[in-house]
């Protein structure tokens, strides 16, 4: 399975940035897709998924900012991010999950937050 992960940056804060995260190469259904973020020092957390079914996750501190949606035809998934802060300065991982037993990271798109 590969990732392909595109839309990082720099960003003023209050700016808006679209992150895109493509999946190929495998012919099993995809259960659900998202994105983590991560700074040095600290764990990797969720910022955002979505279900086949359309239910969503949001980390509380990007809610009412971000939206995270999927293309199911295309097996991508987007994160709009909007109203960006420089605490959202992360680096950002596309996530998608086959099954409890199978899941796949893209290599990561540099999000930054500052004037």
């Amino acid at each position: 399975v590969q990732l392909v992960e595109s839309g990082g940056g720099l960003v003023q804060p209050g700016g808006s940035l679209r992150l895109s995260c493509a999946a190929s190469g495998s012919i099993f259904p995809i259960y659900a897709m998202g994105w983590h973020r991560q700074v040095p020092g600290k764990q990797r957390e969720l910022v955002a998924a979505v279900t086949s079914g359309g239910s969503t996750n949001y980390a509380d501190s990007v809610k009412g900012r971000f939206t995270v949606s999927r293309d199911n035809g295309k097996n991508t998934v987007y994160l709009q991010m909007n109203s960006l802060k420089p605490e959202d300065t992360a680096v950002y991982y596309c996530n998608v999950v086959y099954s409890d037993y199978e899941d796949y990271w893209g290599q990561g798109t540099q999000v930054t937050g500052s004037s």
